[in-house]
């Protein structure tokens, strides 16, 4: 390895050099640890678990808001279920990227620890995002689903509101599948 003298600094050659001979010295083992494949393992855990709290939140939360105007006006029912669909969606986000780790998941020499890294955040993304969409969609369809009950010129803005709170849950699912797509790419090559 080279090494600038000047000032102290390492200069360029070291850490290209360096880089080099950490890549050529490190065994299959360090790049695939045996427990690289729990990070994945837990990536399609966070995906489903989270994306599903948020959409049972979403659901009961709305529940609770339909339950109360039926009381009512029943005949709004239908209409009102709105935001129970929209809650339900965000798990299925959860589903499609916990499968999509699920699928790549292999035994340590073959499932490397960048892998792993990014199925751990690939789950994390979807997850949180959506169990914050669902915070969001509970409580904007238990207040506009009253709200609507009372003045139905209320349901357009709702269902404006609910889909800004979904499109959330959907960035969580765009950036998972571009992490997973990533680490297919790069086994590839």
């Amino acid at each position: 390895a080279v090494v600038s003298t000047q000032s102290g600094h390492y200069g360029r050659d070291y850490y290209t050099n360096n880089l080099s001979i950490i890549t050529t010295k490190m065994s299959t083992s360090d790049l695939a640890p045996a427990y690289a494949p729990f990070f994945g393992c837990m990536g399609a855990a966070s995906a489903i678990i989270f994306s599903s709290l948020g959409a049972a939140y979403g659901t009961a939360k709305s529940g609770v808001g339909i339950s109360a105007m039926a009381v009512m006006k029943p005949d709004l029912i239908m209409k009102s279920i709105v935001p129970v669909v929209m809650a339900g969606i965000l798990a299925i986000y959860g589903l499609v990227v916990s499968a999509l780790i699920i699928q790549s998941l292999y035994p340590a020499p073959k499932y490397t620890l960048f892998m792993s890294f990014c199925d751990f955040a690939a789950g994390l993304s979807v997850g949180i995002c959506g169990l914050g969409a669902g915070f969001a969609i509970g409580i904007v369809g238990d207040a506009g689903v009253r709200g609507t009950a009372q003045q139905p010129k209320l349901f357009v803005g709702m269902l404006l509101i609910l889909i800004f709170a979904e499109v959330l849950g959907l960035y969580g699912l765009i950036v998972g599948i571009i992490l997973h797509i990533r680490i297919n790419t790069k086994a590839s090559s």
